[in-house]
């Protein structure tokens, strides 16, 4: 399974000089580049770990992808993402996010359907790697042929 968030998800993996160009519009957009990782993919978590600090006074993307490499260097088996933060409605709002880098297996969801009164169903997407031990989530063969893998 290939998770799907943000922009360019549906697409092959962008390449170095791939994510250096979107990092320079967001940096000729006048916006802030951060870097964020986590292992906890699940659609909802809005929270993902900083690599270093937003840096909003950016001239050139080749720094952006100096630090993309590092992050990955740090976390290879870790979902890695570039944030670029527009802050020209007084806020510091996501003017574009994308991942650019991905854990070589990534296991997928389970959707869990619970029946309440009324005939009301729930779903909730419940992630694979949460069976795992944090850190432990996306370890190479953790999941070997696991859910169609």
């Amino acid at each position: 399974m290939h998770v799907t968030q943000g922009t360019f998800s549906y697409l092959p993996a962008l390449s170095d000089d791939e994510i250096r160009a979107q990092i320079q519009y967001g940096i000729d957009q006048g916006w802030a580049v951060a870097i964020e990782f986590t292992d906890d993919i699940h659609p909802r978590n809005v929270y993902w770990e900083m690599w270093g600090f937003p840096d909003f006074d950016a001239k050139d993307s080749a720094a952006g992808l100096f630090e993309v490499n590092r992050c990955r260097e740090a976390y290879p088996n870790q979902y890695i993402r570039v944030t670029l933060y527009n802050p020209k409605l007084t806020k510091q709002t996501i003017g574009l996010q994308f991942i650019v880098n991905r854990p070589g297996n990534e296991p997928g969801y389970r959707l869990d359907r619970q029946e309440s009164n009324d005939r009301v169903i729930r779903y909730t997407l419940v992630p694979y790697a949460n069976e795992k031990p944090h850190g432990d989530r996306y370890a190479e063969g953790a999941y070997g042929d696991y859910h169609g893998n």
